[in-house]
């Protein structure tokens, strides 16, 4: 009864969620360890901002000069284009801080220490709780598992040197998507508790050049990597739709997979390749989400506008509530979930009446 209630409600109200009838049905579901505290993290709000830094270091080879940058600029247009981020949101730190003259315009910064602590003190003046930041590393990376490096513009910077400089972050929600070689040693230094981490590779000796970072900015691209349909590009769908992509890449190379993505979001540096099975990593990233509130509600009513919040309130205490399913019994566990899927397709109706231009 209770499935045939929700299809109803869902069919009449909007196929938009038909992706999300089917992630209920999906028992597999990270976990996150320590305070109860998913309900604190990644809170989409119209009042908070999400902030974007890309940080592409330098290379040597014009083949590599030439990949670097095309995922630079690729990335910074796409998340201006399609996400909602603007001039005074996302922040490009490019090799020495000079390109061409196409696409200069771009470049706010050179990716050396002193671009890096700017742009992180320039953050700190103007972000406020609950803000989002994402930090994007394209480029080399080295070292061993004990001291890792992120290549950039004059001497390298180490994992623990780059957590250091995050620690006054405390109060935002953060990403960093490190999609540079041997990524892991310093991937892992910036785990902590409320953060979600990626690491192209899983070990200091993947040291061949990543095609990690293609196939996530390829994700969201159009939003590609949007596997439930609800318009909105999660970090975890990124993370899987790019995964995915690697693993095909070198299997129609006929290659080994030099190569292994890994996902952390419950901060204890134990990076899981299969954050959807694992059970152990995931929770936070299904949460996390790349676009902003503001850029999908541009001519929208004040009415239309707390509608939209709420469906994403609703959409991720759904998400929340399927990742704490072992914590309840199972009579329990439905019944506050077809309170929140009732409630979500209503508010889903209500939306689309007010836009419509419907009268309740």
């Amino acid at each position: 009864m209770f499935y045939a209630l929700m299809k109803k409600l869902f069919f009449y109200r909007s196929t938009v969620f038909f992706g999300l009838t089917l992630l209920v049905a999906s028992s597999a579901v990270a976990q996150i360890n320590g305070r109860s505290a998913s309900n604190e993290f990644f809170l989409d709000r119209p009042e908070s901002t999400k902030y974007a830094v890309i940080l592409a270091g330098p290379t040597v080879g014009d083949e590599n000069k030439s990949r670097f940058k095309q995922w630079a600029f690729s990335l910074h247009d796409i998340l201006a284009r399609d996400y909602g981020y603007s001039a005074d949101t996302i922040s490009l730190l490019f090799d020495n801080g000079e390109a061409e003259a196409v696409g200069a315009e771009r470049i706010d910064a050179a990716c050396d220490l002193n671009g890096i602590e700017q742009e992180f003190a320039r953050l700190e003046s103007i972000v406020e709780t609950g803000d989002q930041i994402t930090i994007y590393l394209i480029g080399h990376g080295s070292g061993t598992e004990d001291e890792s490096k992120f290549n950039i513009v004059g001497p390298d910077i180490t994992g623990v040197q780059f957590s250091q400089m995050l620690d006054v972050f405390d109060q935002q929600d953060m990403v960093i998507v490190n999609t540079t070689s041997a990524s892991y040693g310093f991937s892992a230094s910036l785990s902590s508790e409320g953060r979600v981490v990626i690491s192209s590779t899983r070990s200091s000796s993947e040291k061949y050049d990543p095609v990690f970072s293609n196939y996530f900015i390829q994700a969201l691209d159009n939003r590609n990597g949007d596997r439930d349909k609800n318009n909105r590009v999660s970090m975890l769908e990124a993370f899987n739709y790019a995964k995915s992509n690697v693993e095909e890449f070198y299997e129609e190379q006929g290659r080994l997979a030099s190569e292994h993505a890994g996902l952390d979001d419950n901060g204890d540096a134990l990076f899981s390749l299969n954050p959807t099975v694992a059970e152990i990593d995931g929770r936070l990233a299904e949460i996390a989400y790349i676009d902003n509130l503001v850029d999908e509600t541009i001519g929208l009513s004040e009415e239309a506008i707390r509608l939209k919040s709420r469906m994403q309130d609703l959409e991720r205490s759904v998400f929340i509530l399927r990742g704490r399913r072992a914590e309840f019994l199972e009579a329990d566990y439905w019944q506050q979930m077809e309170v929140l899927l009732i409630d979500l397709a209503r508010a889903t109706g209500q939306f689309n009446d007010q836009v419509n231009g419907v009268e309740q």
